[in-house]
């Protein structure tokens, strides 16, 4: 378990990991406090202030570096309602360089009426980059929302050359 800072593209990212090294929350902040209100209680407990294992810190690079697919490699724990876990997972399968709708990934997560609810995922992950909600877009192509500013956002799927 445990809480490091790193620059990676858009500034300091920080990440936090349990006992077991997989990623519980993650984001473009300097601080850990700002992270801790994301993680599930239920997970809370346990994460520490141990080093974060140095395969994360070496995904961290290397996605900076250009190894988009980095951050896919990284186990990840999330605890939320079960659409918002089913939403995390299919998450994970939207590679670099693509984006998919609010209303896609609805559908790919088995609710396709459940536009709302799957926005509301992409709000609430914890674990920013390594389940890659910056990839969604509105339909129509605007950017929607992004927890950490549409700046981030458009400087991500830049770095990713998505379409915008």
């Amino acid at each position: 378990m445990g809480i490091c800072t790193v620059d990676v593209v858009c500034g300091p990212f920080t990440v936090v990991t349990d006992s077991a090294g997989a990623v519980v929350a993650s984001g473009w902040t300097d601080s850990a406090g700002d992270l801790r209100g994301l993680v599930d209680s239920s997970i809370l407990a346990d994460v520490g202030s141990d080093d974060v294992p140095p395969g994360v810190i070496a995904a961290l690079e290397a996605y900076s570096r250009g190894d988009l697919d980095a951050p896919a490699r990284i186990p990840v724990r999330q605890a939320g309602p079960p659409f918002l876990e089913q939403v995390w997972k299919v998450l994970r399968d939207v590679g670099p360089g693509e984006t998919v709708t609010y209303s896609e990934l609805a559908a790919m997560a088995g609710r396709p009426r459940a536009v709302r609810a799957a926005a509301s995922g992409c709000a609430r992950n914890p674990t920013s980059l390594f389940v890659p909600c910056h990839r969604v877009l509105r339909t129509g192509g605007g950017p929607g929302g992004f927890g950490w500013g549409l700046e981030v956002k458009h400087r991500l799927l830049a770095h990713e050359h998505a379409p915008v």
